[in-house]
């Protein structure tokens, strides 16, 4: 089928093939949402489920959760967009409704939510908003950011994280202690930034995607090296699990690395009573491996970097990863060309992961006409 537009010819949407435009995980890692075509869909990491979803018969561009409730940020993508481009809609499931709406000039690149602030990024600017009024409390500026890379910490402290103004560089802002970090991260673009759930660390990698640096976000002091490899790769995503003793990431290369952070976790958490249990400890208690020619490090920084711990490989070179919400020693790996993939890796061993579970995202099965599960109030 066809439209009429002006004096061009465009697909009706009911003849549009459905296809994910966007993916992201909700703050505890135990749910994902994708942004398609024609709506959205909610889906349980694990157990996997799809758990929900809504067909407007138009694109969603962006979906970003909050935690389990009833609230979504939607912006419009895709063939048919919902809706603009440049506007984020605070979407109330229970009401089925939009409850609010932010403007902008430019077109929205990401939007991350906690429980009380909301980080819209733009291609050169943050606005950080109060969650229950939506009155601004911040604007950030930063270089050119076509991915909209930003992270928010989840816990109590308020900290977030994303690209100075200058090229490589980071900008850590303590909304708690209203103080700014600086930090020259990568001497190339910065591509992917992710924080540990307490905010304590934040992973970084460039456009080179070889190397992966993890610093104190206090301090903005460099804790630890990772290397995922030594050619170059498009890092996908970054992601650390719960407790901050793991982080993960994919690349267009196709495998998924995982690294112990279990050394730049006891780094932080000296003093606090918020270090890892012994049992989380014992999980890691194997370090990265590291070159045999390490004792070359002050000559060469390639032999001083740590390499992954674990590894699963995957056919698709576009995809997100997590850790599973209750289980630390599972993965979990979906991709644009819709897939989702359970994988377990050993804590003591590391090594290659064993597949547990394939599914596909896009089924055309109705999922149950149900809400999400918890209200804002929960």
């Amino acid at each position: 089928k066809v439209i009429q537009q002006g004096n061009q010819m465009a697909e009706h949407p009911d003849s549009i093939k459905n296809k994910i435009l966007s993916l992201s995980f909700n703050q505890d890692q135990g749910c994902f949402a994708a942004g398609t075509e024609k709506g959205f869909r909610i889906y349980n990491t694990f157990p996997f489920k799809d758990t929900f979803r809504r067909d407007f018969q138009a694109g969603i561009g962006l979906v970003s959760m909050l935690f389990r409730t009833n609230i979504l940020a939607l912006v419009g993508g895709g063939v048919h967009p919902k809706y603009p481009l440049n506007k984020v809609m605070l979407w109330d499931d229970h009401q089925e409704k939009c409850i609010g709406e932010l403007s902008f000039k430019g077109n929205i690149r990401s939007v991350k939510m906690r429980k009380d602030k909301i980080a819209v990024a733009l291609e050169q600017r943050i606005y950080i908003y109060q969650f229950h009024d939506l009155k601004l409390l911040d604007a950030v500026d930063t270089c050119q950011n076509p991915l909209g890379l930003c992270a928010f910490s989840v816990r109590d402290t308020s900290i977030l994280v994303c690209p100075d103004k200058k090229k490589g560089f980071i900008r850590i802002v303590n909304y708690d202690t209203n103080t700014n970090v600086e930090k020259k991260a990568h001497e190339s673009p910065i591509t992917a930034i992710a924080l540990s759930q307490d905010g304590k660390l934040c992973a970084t990698t460039s456009d080179k995607g070889t190397l992966i640096r993890v610093f104190a976000t206090d301090t903005g002091k460099l804790i630890q090296e990772l290397r995922r490899g030594a050619d170059k790769a498009e890092i996908k995503s970054l992601s650390f699990d719960s407790s901050g003793i793991w982080l993960a990431c994919t690349s267009d290369k196709g495998t998924v690395h995982i690294f112990s952070t279990l050394e730049s976790n006891k780094a932080v958490n000296k003093g606090f009573t918020m270090a890892p249990s012994a049992k989380e400890e014992k999980k890691a208690e194997v370090k990265n491996p590291t070159s045999a020619f390490k004792f070359m490090k002050g000559f060469i920084s390639y032999f001083s970097s740590e390499w992954s711990f674990a590894q699963f490989r995957i056919p698709e070179h576009n995809s997100l990863v997590s850790f599973g919400a209750e289980d630390k020693n599972q993965i979990i790996v979906v991709t644009y060309d819709g897939k989702y993939y359970l994988a377990e890796f050993d804590p003591k061993t590391g090594g290659e992961c064993k597949k547990i579970l394939e599914k596909s995202l896009l089924s055309e099965l109705p999922a149950q006409p149900q809400s999400l599960i918890i209200s804002l109030q929960g």
